[in-house]
This record gives C-alpha cells, structure tokens and sequence, in this order.
C-alpha cells in the first residue's frame, strides 16, 4: 500500500504528539521561507510569513546563524541562508539513488526533445525538484535543483498525485483548497481528467496551466513497496509543446525512460527487494 507524508497537513496532530519539539519545528519552518525570490530576509518578514512571534524568530534566527544555517547581512539587516543548508541538500542528493541512475537518460532525452527533463518530490503543495537537465536550445523554462513548482498546475505534481490512491490524495487536496478555495472546482475537475488520462496512457499531461508558456508532461515511480512516490517531468514552450506532440511523442517517451530507470534501480537494488512500479 502506498503511503504519504504531507508535513503541512499533519502539522496539527504532530503538535498533540508528546515527542513533537516545537522549537525545532520553528527554526525549520524559518528556513523554508527562503527561495528563488526570497533570498534575504528580516526578522519582521519571516515572523509575518509564519505567524510565530517576532521576539521568537529573533532567538531562532541567532541560533541558527550560529550553527551556519544562516548568514546575517549587516547592510541590509536581513539574512540569507548559510552554507549548512547546502550540505544537508547536498547529503540528501547523495542518498537520492534515484536521481543518479536516472540523470544520464534525463539528459539524453533533453538533448534529443530540447525539452528541460526533472525529478520531483512533493513538499506540501509543492513538487521540489531533486534533479534537472536541460536541453541545448534556447529553452523557455530554466529551472535548477532546489526549485518548486506547484503539485496542482503542474504535469510533475499531478503525475505525483496520480501514482496514489484517493484516501491518500485527500491530505493535498485539503491543503490546495485552503491555499486556493474559489479556484478548487475548477482545479478538482483538471485534476479527475488528468487522472483518466494517466490510468489511460501512463502520464499526465498540462497545457499551460501553471503559466501560459509552458506545458508539460509527467509520469510518476514508485518507490520502496509504495512509501515513496518521486515524479518525472518534461517540460517546455507551450508554442511548441502541442497536445499531439506530447500525447503522441513525449508522454510515450518519458513514460519509456522511467521504465528504464525502473530497470536499473531494480538491478542495482540487487535481489529486487524494492517493489518498483510506474505505468508501462
């Protein structure tokens, strides 16, 4: 049975738990507050963002800036984060097993589409990549390692969503209703047709729906007898990128791709102890 672990929507009923650290739980949601756009910020802005006290974010800011996990900016009175960060990033790539087997056919199948190739994980209403390639032309998406997308407009996270079962896509589909409720029925309907196409196709496909420009296709493996899902994507201009071109050309391809990683993981799993499975 597959399993999900969506930390946002759990965070209540970990509160109740008797091991829960808040403090902990503070400091880490802190440092999620940076991003692409977000690099430096102030105590008053991380406080806002969290709705933990100012007075608070100002003691786990010193602290965490005196373990490295953030660099204060005198000049400008904000933080960016520290080099502590990137080495747990950099130790959680290098248990990600997947990515490293699967990079070389990412990046075969981006120079032959000229497409920009990922691997995502669902972080709350978010599909973090873990790995990227891109194509050798002028492509419209340039995204790296570390990037998120959103699990909802995207064919990466809806081909995450695809790969479970009802009872456990609920916990997202709460937390994407409560991000974007008067948009939910319409997202709920893009959802159940992307859905049908993957139980007919083997991936899921969007046009334009996270941004006019872009459209994508994805395709879902799960991992380790079904407690961990991690998605694939292929994405690019949404000109080029045709319903026709990615149903007859793209899904079929990235769907055959993860097959193969499939393969390879299954063989360098030894015995096959891990029970892998994806669309075929």
């Amino acid at each position: 049975m597959q399993r999900s672990n969506p930390d946002a929507a759990q965070a209540e009923d970990n509160k109740k738990n008797h091991n829960y650290v808040t403090a902990l739980a503070r400091g880490l949601e802190l440092l999620r507050c940076f991003g692409d756009a977000d690099e430096y910020l102030g105590n008053a802005e991380l406080a806002k963002r969290t709705h933990i006290p100012r007075p608070t974010v100002s003691r786990l800011t010193a602290t965490l800036m005196q373990l490295g996990y953030l660099v204060y900016m005198p000049h400008i009175e904000r933080y960016r984060l520290g080099p502590r960060v990137l080495d747990l990033g950099y130790r959680y790539l290098a248990s990600e097993g997947v990515g490293t087997i699967a990079r070389p056919l990412m990046q075969e199948l981006a120079d032959a589409t000229d497409c920009f190739i990922a691997i995502g994980v669902a972080e709350g209403i978010q599909m973090t990549y873990t790995q990227t390639c891109q194509g050798p032309g002028p492509l419209i998406l340039r995204m790296s390692t570390g990037s998120r997308v959103p699990i909802a407009h995207t064919s990466i996270g809806r081909a995450f969503l695809a790969a479970l079962t009802p009872e456990q896509r609920e916990p997202y589909y709460a937390l994407i209703r409560a991000e974007e409720p008067a948009e939910w029925p319409r997202i709920e309907r893009g959802l159940e047709r992307t859905f049908a196409d993957y139980e007919r196709d083997g991936f899921c496909i969007t046009e334009g729906e996270w941004s006019r420009e872009v459209s994508g296709v994805g395709v879902p493996l799960v991992l380790e007898n079904g407690y961990r899902v991690v998605s694939f994507g292929c994405s690019g201009s949404a000109l080029r990128l045709t319903q026709r071109v990615m149903s007859e050309n793209l899904g079929p391809r990235l769907r055959d791709m993860v097959g193969q990683v499939r393969q390879l993981v299954d063989g360098a799993d030894g015995a096959g102890n891990r029970d892998l499975t994806t669309r075929a």
